[in-house]
């Protein structure tokens, strides 16, 4: 792996308004040392060692395209002496100035705040936008239906291995959200104009993360050492002066002439609240189906719904690297193709040497999920193979809710439903070879099933819809030119993975509060304005932000 966490100068000593220079495209093997890293900076800049005062790298990613000449591509950042002199020297498209600039939230707004801002939710959007509201001195109060992420994880291995299912501590609910039983990728395709992405990883790898998702090109945590990020982040929002109530669930709200003025928990306490984030994820099927009774203004949106292919670790390794296969970190893949019929199938949250997952919240339905290990070393790797489904979707399967603005989520159900039956409670999982010929597997090849969870051989064909099977057959067909081996006999698929998405969104106006209710703040992955651990985090400083900027902190507003 080169350099121990490539951590060569990560803790830069240039503050805030001072300026690096910025080098592009660095090449370097893929065994590379913190020596190697050093002389090709001073190449680039033709300056001796001793010149050269502090590197940082910024990007780093892995260039596969050629097999038999795999090499890692840097950007970084360096100080060093008499930095005008050696800009003077080099042509202008080779190096730059770089001027570090630090996130900063907004100034404090005026408007008093009668009580703490509530979040409901503490998945990475709730917890972002939680500790950006304790950080200013807002004392916000997180509400967690689920367990903290320690009881969590007992109880969900405890299901993993054949315990009850229970509804508020399982893989969708509990600290830290759906992300925290995933592989933790950071990646997003969100533009991070004003720092907030940049932030979001520098915090945290302070709060446990490996440090080096602050540079690689594809970031990820994994599953174990996601968990004690989260433990560590909740322990500095309470010390921040932040509160967190669990097994909390936010059953109810009270409006009055388009303004809230309190919610209920766990059906019975009331408490006042003036200004409450909607952070609540993409499986709160109860509380979408509360907002709506409540006049909670949202619209179905697309979505994905499909399966999970398994192949052996080893290779997928030697379909993207080659000769490099055992020399460089478990692979990934992004696959897409668009079929006959216009929809797109593509590959989704690839987990590299990682599990299949009993994802399911709800007692008789059943959805999966892939799940990484930080290390990566399980011996399957998998992927969601998945097709855009539309509100036009819903309306055929679903023709009595063709109107209804939670079509979508009930069209999840139906889905999960029909997977449970299928796998008669467990996993349905079936091999490439019987799903092309549509016939229920009886055993399973040389690719054994790597799961958390109990697996049954199943006829997938019985819990997908017709399209959805048509699309996936003619993907799998595409994908196995792109890589040739990948729709071998022996390799497994799963189902249904269907929550890629929420299937709502919130509507907000552009201080992202709710356009139906004053005080109300939808924010997140749930209510449908991110995609993943590093967006949603983003979303709930946009969403932070937002209540800073108009309110007091509430322990000035309480001292006046």
């Amino acid at each position: 792996m080169g350099v121990d966490k490539r951590g060569f100068g990560r803790k830069s000593a240039c503050k805030g308004g001072e300026t690096m220079i910025k080098i592009q495209q660095v090449k370097l093997p893929v065994a590379y040392t913190k020596e190697d890293l050093k002389q090709a900076v001073c190449r680039r800049l033709r300056i001796r060692m001793e010149d050269l005062l502090e590197v940082e790298i910024r990007k780093q990613s892995l260039d596969a395209r050629k097999k038999d000449a795999v090499f890692y591509s840097l950007s970084v950042s360096a100080r060093v002496r008499d930095e005008d002199a050696v800009l003077r020297r080099l042509p202008r498209e080779s190096v730059c100035r770089e001027e570090k600039k630090a996130y900063a939230p907004p100034q404090s707004g005026s408007s008093p705040l009668s009580e703490r801002p509530i979040i409901a939710g503490s998945g990475p959007a709730g917890l972002l936008c939680g500790y950006l509201l304790a950080l200013c001195g807002y004392r916000p109060l997180l509400l967690e239906r689920g367990k903290r992420v320690e009881e969590r994880v007992q109880d969900v291995e405890a299901f993993f291995s054949g315990g009850e299912l229970l509804p508020n501590s399982n893989v969708s609910f509990g600290e830290g959200g759906a992300g925290t039983f995933s592989d933790g990728k950071l990646n997003t395709l969100v533009k991070d104009r004003d720092g907030k992405g940049a932030y979001v990883l520098e915090l945290f790898a302070k709060m446990g993360a490996p440090e080096e998702i602050c540079y690689i090109n594809k970031p990820h945590i994994g599953t174990d050492r996601l968990r004690e990020m989260v433990r560590n982040l909740r322990n500095e929002i309470v010390r921040l002066g932040g509160e967190i109530r669990f097994e909390s669930c936010l059953t109810d709200l009270e409006i009055h002439g388009g303004k809230l003025q309190g919610i209920v928990v766990n059906g019975k306490e009331k408490i006042a609240c003036q200004a409450l984030v909607l952070a609540i994820g993409h499986s709160a099927r109860d509380t979408f189906e509360m907002l709506l009774r409540r006049g909670v203004w949202m619209e179905p949106k697309a979505f994905a719904i499909g399966v999970r292919i398994q192949h052996p670790r080893s290779f997928v390794n030697e379909c993207q690297y080659g000769s490099f296969a055992n020399k460089l970190p478990s692979a990934d893949y992004k696959l897409t193709h668009t079929c006959k019929n216009g929809r797109g199938v593509y590959s989704f949250c690839m987990c590299p040497g990682g599990y299949v997952i009993n994802a399911s919240s709800e007692e008789g339905r059943l959805c999966i999920n892939g799940m990484s290990n930080y290390a990566r070393d399980a011996k399957n790797s998998n992927s969601a193979l998945v097709v855009t489904v539309t509100p036009e979707d819903y309306a055929q399967t679903l023709p009595d809710a063709k109107e209804h603005l939670l079509a979508g989520m009930y069209y999840q159900r139906c889905l999960e439903e029909a997977a449970f039956q299928a796998g008669e409670g467990k996993i349905p999982t079936q091999t490439c070879a019987d799903f092309l010929a549509g016939q229920k597997s009886s055993s399973f090849g040389l690719v054994a099933p790597d799961t958390k969870g109990a697996v049954h051989p199943a006829n997938l064909r019985n819990c997908l819809p017709e399209e959805i099977t048509k699309s996936l057959l003619e993907g799998l067909a595409s994908f196995d030119q792109k890589m040739p081996g990948f729709l071998r006999p022996d390799a497994l698929l799963s189902a249904v993975e269907a929550r890629t998405s929420s299937p709502v969104r919130i509507l907000r106006n552009e201080r992202n509060e709710s356009v139906a209710v004053s005080g109300l703040y939808p924010c997140g992955e749930g209510a449908g304005y991110a995609g993943g651990i590093t967006s949603a985090a983003m979303d709930g400083l946009r969403v932070a932000e937002a209540i800073i900027g108009n309110y007091a902190p509430i322990n000035k507003t309480r001292q006046e």
